[in-house]
This record gives structure tokens, C-alpha cells and sequence, in this order.
């Protein structure tokens, strides 16, 4: 008998919030540093699925080791991909995984394990769909099937979850830069495949002053396409970490003709932009250092690897800013709390 759901079975989403929501109906968990996973177990047929519906049992052939070894044979899970290393969660070892050969995707399974944190059950041991039943029930019966299958699985675990908005908030201010916030879901709601209804994320947004060591041209005129934003290291190089590119048209104009007489090399210093990478364009290794005068003050989610993970956000220009004093240790991780120390213990729920 086939699984009742199809591998095409789409995750449900979140939509970014300024707060966390408060109300009885609300169900609380960490956001974790990862990739988005849906891991189908049909007898001997296993398989995971990404965010966006890509296959990603070839990159993470530990999984599926350890789903294999799970005494439950059917049964499909959402959660999450992560891979730790010391207190907090490496993104960038997560990227190493993908498009590469089998024999480096195996070397780095066995020196880079992931983990699955769990925090959703949709299809249980018997394989009857559990879509249709409010969270707070496939919470219940995750934690049962957890509790009978998941003993000494090391690479499988369960989030914590809490109705408590005090856990939540201090998930959120006291983890600080190890996790990407909170997720909010709605208890008394079914599984919302492929949309946002019911579950919210509130982002740990955070700000840098960095130097803008060069720029980029828009693809389709000679005008400022981006920033390219670099930090200073403890040996005094420059290291370009990102880029910030919101800007109006009128906006892009204005910033051509202050920038355009500050072209001078080298720029960056240090690690520069257009560097070897898979994702590279010819176009994308295109661009104009300048003379290293000018700060800006970006919004940032998160910071890892050297850079920052997406776009920033432009809050303001900061002339009164020395370039020197824009380092990396504005970005340091630091936490009071490890993401895997959560996962020693959940916390507190109220009964019923």
C-alpha cells in the first residue's frame, strides 16, 4: 500500500512577522539553521525532500542510514536538516553537501554529520495521514512515535516546543545569533501544505557598520546595481562580506555619481568579491573597488562563514563612522545558549 501522501507533498511555510504572537492557540519552537526536509519512509524506499521539492537523499546519506534503522517502516516527518559543529549550527557545512561527487559527499558525511530535528508527524507507523488533524494532535503523536522509534537514534531528535510566550521570548533574545528566531504555529489548525495560514516566524534581526570596499553595475545599465560591504579583521584586511542592493531607481543615479570618482584599487583586502564558487557568472565576478572612506549601517539575519547569508538592508550612511572601526567583531556569535543545548531537554508544556 503507498504512502498518502506523494513525495511532491509540499512543507508548510512561515510568514515573517515583526513579533511573536501571543494567544492560547499558539504553539512556540526554535528556528533552526538548516535545510527545510520532508523524509518519506515506505519500507525499504526512503526519501527526502527539500523546501523547493529537490531530492536530498544523495547529499545526506547518513539520513538515510539512520531512517533505515528507525523500527517504524512507514511513516513521513518534517523538520529540519542541521549540522552542528561545537555550540552552534554550520549553514556552510550544509552547502558543502550539495552538487558535489559521491566520494566527497560520502567523506563529508562520516566528518560533518547531520542531525533531523523533528517537529511534525504526517503520516504515522500504520501509514494513516495525520494532515488533517489540528497541530496540538500530531504534536501528541509525534512525541508517542518519538518515544516507541526514536530511542538511541543519535542523528534523530525532536525540536522542543512550548506554550509558554516567556520560553519563546527567551528562545529569542537569549540564543542570540546561534538561531535564525522563533516559528509560531497555530495548535488548533491542520497542516497547511504549500502555504503560510497558521505559521508565522519572528527573525533575529540585527545591524553592522560596514565599509563599502567596492560595487557592481546593474545588469541593464551603467548605474550602481549594488554595494559591496567588507568588515576589517584583527590584521587589519579588509574582508568584502556581502552586498546590500535595495534601492530605487532615482536612488541607483545618485549613488553612480558618488561613487564613480571613488573608484581606486585594491578596494578589498582581503578576501574579495567574485571569488571561485559554483554559483558564479562572468558578470558576477565584475566589479569596481573604491577608495575605503564610506560607512553604512545595514540590517542584517544572520551572519555565517564570513558573510552575510542574504541581501542587507541600507538603514543609513554613517559619516561620522571611522571605516576602521567597522571590524568582525560586531558579528561575533556569541550566546548565552547553544542550539543543541536545546535539544538536551524540552521545555516545560502545560498539561492537557
Amino acid at each position: 500500500m503507498a504512502l498518502p501522501l506523494p513525495k511532491s507533498y509540499a512543507p508548510m511555510n512561515a510568514l515573517l512577522v515583526n513579533d511573536i504572537p501571543v494567544g492560547d492557540q499558539w504553539q512556540y519552537e526554535p528556528k533552526w539553521d538548516g535545510f527545510r526536509c520532508i523524509a518519506f519512509r515506505d519500507g525499504a524506499s526512503i526519501d527526502l525532500q527539500s523546501k523547493n521539492g529537490q531530492p536530498l537523499s544523495r547529499y545526506f546519506p547518513e539520513m538515510v542510514e539512520s531512517l533505515a534503522h528507525v523500527s517504524a517502516k512507514r511513516f513521513v516527518l518534517d523538520g529540519e536538516l542541521v549540522i552542528p559543529q561545537g555550540r552552534a549550527l554550520s549553514f556552510d557545512a550544509l552547502l558543502q553537501r550539495i552538487h558535489l561527487a559521491a566520494t566527497r559527499i560520502r567523506r563529508l558525511s562520516e566528518q560533518t554529520p547531520a542531525i533531523y530535528i523533528v517537529f511534525d508527524l504526517l503520516v504515522d507507523e500504520s501509514g494513516a495521514s495525520l494532515v488533517d488533524r489540528p497541530l496540538r494532535e500530531r504534536r501528541r503523536a509525534l512525541e508517542a512515535f518519538a518515544s516507541k522509534h526514536l530511542r538511541g537514534n543519535d542523528r534523530i531528535t525532536l525540536s522542543p516546543v512550548a506554550d509558554d510566550i516567556r520560553t519563546a521570548k527567551r528562545w529569542f533574545s537569549g540564543v542570540g545569533a546561534t538561531l535564525d528566531g522563533v516559528i509560531a504555529k497555530r495548535s488548533d489548525l491542520p497542516y497547511q501544505t504549500g502555504n503560510r495560514e497558521g505559521m508565522v516566524k519572528v527573525k533575529n534581526m540585527r545591524t553592522a557598520d560596514c565599509v563599502v570596499g567596492g560595487f557592481r553595475y546593474a545588469a541593464k545599465a551603467k548605474v550602481v546595481g549594488s554595494l559591496l560591504l567588507g568588515l576589517y579583521d584583527d590584521d587589519g584586511l579588509l574582508h568584502h562580506v556581502g552586498f546590500c542592493s535595495s534601492f530605487k531607481a532615482a536612488e541607483r543615479k545618485k549613488l553612480t555619481a558618488m561613487l564613480e570618482p571613488l573608484i581606486k584599487p585594491p578596494g578589498f583586502t582581503g578576501a574579495a568579491p567574485g571569488g571561485p564558487s559554483r554559483w558564479s557568472t562572468e558578470r558576477s565576478t565584475e566589479w569596481q573597488p573604491l577608495a575605503t572612506k564610506l560607512v553604512v549601517e545595514v540590517r542584517y539575519d544572520h551572519f555565517t562563514g564570513g558573510r552575510f547569508r542574504h541581501g542587507t538592508k541600507l538603514l543609513r550612511w554613517r559619516p561620522d563612522k571611522s571605516p576602521r572601526q567597522c571590524t568582525m567583531a560586531q558579528v561575533k556569535q556569541e550566546s548565552a545558549v547553544g542550539p543543541m543545548k536545546l535539544l538536551e531537554k524540552p521545555a516545560r508544556r502545560k498539561a492537557g
